[in-house]
């Protein structure tokens, strides 16, 4: 089938086109920086931007499925944008008759207290829902992989100091998943029609902390760190305590921090492994890939 990933660049959505390729389906590459050495040649590039609704023009002619990968944490007002871009894609996908849209979100535990990411996370789905298309969302914690940002937080803390003052939230329980996981899980519910429709969380077999997660990736770069959780850090406080322990752009990092005062661990009601069976990598493996690769 002919498949359109929108954020093709991205650190999933490049591994995405790779896999898509590999499974034998025809795929569109659309991103704002897309160039030929970015893909093999079988992949079609679409150069795009979807703050520019002039050069969107055709973008889902002839397409059948589309996963959509596009996040705009980079900006202060991410929601508003991620909030517009999701509408003009649904436009031009409904308008084209996708038949399919596969968006990638973010587990979000009881749905309380969202974070400002997750909840733009929530909204985007809603937007996308009310297009003339089945939407199948995929929700992930953390995606362990070189070139995730979530991950790359995680390894620059295990590089400063041997004993960290850090937030309460690395407490926090998640259940990470490896980049080549979720991956698989994308490519997965294209066969498997009782996925149309539906919404599924995505992760490893196991529930961690972040807490332990850190221990973990210190271990694999055979270092050893004592953790010293705050429990009360002022907003003001967590702001200069981001700057200093992690090189992600601060745009990037503020708000994926935030979200990790929400407990993330798949639902078992939600488990796409029950309906998409995979053969699960352990996060123990998938940290050493990822610090293989970085």
């Amino acid at each position: 089938m002919r498949v359109l990933v929108v954020g093709a660049t991205g650190f999933v959505g490049s591994r995405l086109v790779e896999a898509l390729v590999t499974a034998g389906h025809e795929v569109v590459a659309f991103s704002r920086s897309a160039s030929r050495s970015d893909f093999t040649e079988e992949v079609e590039i679409f150069e795009g931007d979807l703050g520019d609704p002039a050069s969107l023009e055709g973008l889902c002619d002839g397409i059948d499925v589309a996963y959509y990968l596009i996040h705009s944490l980079t900006a202060k007002n991410f929601a508003e944008l991620d909030r517009t871009y999701a509408r003009r894609f649904r436009e031009r996908a409904s308008a084209a008759g996708v038949d399919r849209v596969v968006y990638l979100s973010g587990i979000s535990g009881d749905e309380r207290n969202l974070s400002p990411h997750l909840a733009s996370r929530r909204e985007v789905e809603s937007v996308l829902e009310s297009g003339s298309f089945d939407l199948t969302v995929l929700r992930a914690a953390i995606i362990i992989g070189a070139g995730s940002a979530s991950f790359r937080i995680v390894d620059d803390l295990t590089d400063r100091l041997p004993v960290m003052m850090v937030p309460k939230w690395v407490r926090t329980p998640c259940q990470p998943i490896g980049v080549d996981d979720a991956v698989a899980y994308l490519v997965g519910v294209l066969d498997v029609e009782e996925t149309r429709g539906g919404i599924y969380d995505i992760g490893a077999e196991t529930v961690w902390s972040y807490e332990a997660l850190l221990k973990l990736t210190a271990e694999e770069k055979g270092k050893r760190i004592r953790i010293v959780p705050v429990p009360v850090m002022s907003p003001e406080l967590s702001s200069h305590w981001l700057r200093l322990t992690t090189d992600v752009q601060y745009a990037i990092a503020r708000p994926l921090v935030e979200s990790m005062r929400n407990p993330v661990t798949v639902d078992p009601d939600r488990d796409l492994q029950a309906v998409v069976p995979i053969e699960q990598t352990p996060v123990e493996e998938a940290v050493r890939r990822a610090l293989a690769e970085s």
